[in-house]
């Protein structure tokens, strides 16, 4: 969220952001800066009657020790107390409605989304395809689509998952439920290997955490909300991990701070329809290890590029064949500044599917959480840089693997996945 004085000293600025991201409520940015300018005009006239009330106070105090609580002039004491009184009466209004105006103007706040950065476009570009390593070859002339080879290698069931929950809830069944373990449990090894330390999280939040990172009011209703106790469930394990750092001040030298998770994720998907939700394309449940960066505002576009290279090895590793795109404007999640997302090809859909967005939210993010740094030299509180990315979602990984892979017998797991497996292949 931004501060009212950023948007009044850069407005040119946060206007051109906001146009190029498509977004439709301009006229918040008057409305804040009118709600600011009342907000200071009655701070001004509040400070004077606290002022004014000072003086009475001091007044009073005054008489009643130089007469020493005897002979004091009643009269004078009483119309200094009058006016005392109808001061703190003036005062409680302005605090009402100082209140009421710091109140609409934060709620305004939170609906301008951060601005993109100077490198993205408004319109996708061929420069924005970053990266693309290969479009997969298939082992065999007709790949199956992954629900087909789910059915020939009794792989996993949405039809089960239906039946206990809903639809977009799948249940995987032996050596795929024990891929998808082996996954996740290699995606770790590789995020704490890269000093990256590792959490163990709530998938519930509140609407404080939500608010924090963005995801409320922005995503509050792709979010499934638990009515009588107050908790969302998380749509992804970004969410509780930078909480877990809200409210805090750092030393430069504790600075950049990295973090994993590895969550469960809960998404409504309102909408979606279509081959765009055919099989693991898109679920209502499932897992993701998520990694983070805080760090200082001028070392995050380093943090993005090391952020993005250590994905890359991850699916460089895998052998699947993915691409880098930079997302347009108008794509950027709420709190983004620039984001770039990982796609795997799936030989048999003939399509890329996404499986890690990797985003720089600059002090956007870190304004809402209060996640701030000490600077070394001057000692002035400063507010940190805070960095987002998956490593990775699995569904659309296994999706990957399973359809890049292949044969007409069997399906063959990635060399460097068979230590966490123990075995390589599916039959």
């Amino acid at each position: 969220m931004f501060q009212v004085y950023f948007i009044r000293k850069n407005k040119k600025r946060v206007l051109l952001g906001l146009k190029k991201r498509n977004f439709n409520k301009i006229y918040l940015i008057d409305d804040i800066l009118k709600l600011d300018n009342s907000r200071k005009k009655i701070q001004n006239i509040l400070n004077k009657v606290l002022e004014k009330e000072n003086i009475i106070s001091k007044k009073i105090s005054k008489i009643l020790l130089k007469n020493n609580h005897v002979n004091v002039n009643e009269l004078e004491i009483k119309s200094l107390k009058e006016s005392s009184f109808s001061l703190k009466l003036k005062k409680k209004n302005l605090n009402i409605q100082l209140k009421e105006i710091i109140f609409f103007l934060k709620k305004k706040l939170s609906y301008i989304p951060n601005i993109p950065d100077e490198t993205v476009k408004k319109k996708l570009a061929k420069d924005d395809i970053i990266i693309q390593e290969g479009m997969g070859k298939s082992c065999i002339d007709n790949p199956l689509p992954h629900w087909e080879l789910s059915k020939k290698f009794n792989l996993f069931d949405l039809n089960l998952g239906s039946k206990i929950c809903g639809t977009g809830f799948p249940v995987y069944f032996g050596k795929f439920a024990k891929l998808q373990r082996s996954l996740i449990q290699y995606f770790l090894d590789k995020n704490i290997k890269a000093l990256y330390k590792e959490y163990s999280l709530p998938y519930f939040i509140n609407q404080t955490s939500g608010f924090s990172t963005g995801q409320i009011p922005d995503k509050k209703d792709q979010m499934y909300f638990i009515e009588k106790d107050n908790f969302y469930l998380i749509p992804t394990g970004e969410i509780p991990l930078m909480n877990c750092y809200r409210d805090k001040i750092f030393l430069e030298k504790d600075l950049p701070i990295k973090a994993t998770t590895y969550t469960s994720c809960f998404r409504r998907e309102a909408g979606s329809y279509g081959t765009k939700v055919r099989g693991l394309n898109r679920l209502h449940q499932f897992e993701k290890v998520e990694i983070i960066q805080i760090t200082l505002p001028d070392y995050s576009s380093y943090s993005l590029k090391d952020m993005i290279e250590h994905v890359k090895n991850i699916l460089k590793s895998l052998n699947l064949p993915f691409r880098i795109i930079r997302l347009k404007a108008s794509d950027l999640g709420y709190s983004s500044s620039i984001t770039y997302d990982f796609e795997v090809y799936s030989i048999a859909q003939k399509k890329w599917l996404e499986v890690s967005s990797i985003s720089n939210c600059t002090d956007y993010q870190s304004n809402r959480l209060n996640i701030r740094y000490k600077k070394n030299i001057t000692g002035e509180i400063g507010y940190c840089h805070t960095l987002n990315g998956s490593a990775l979602a699995l569904p659309r990984i296994l999706v990957a693997i399973l359809e890049n892979n292949q044969t007409n017998n069997h399906i063959n797991i990635p060399e460097v996945l068979i230590p966490y497996t123990g075995f390589n292949n599916i039959k």
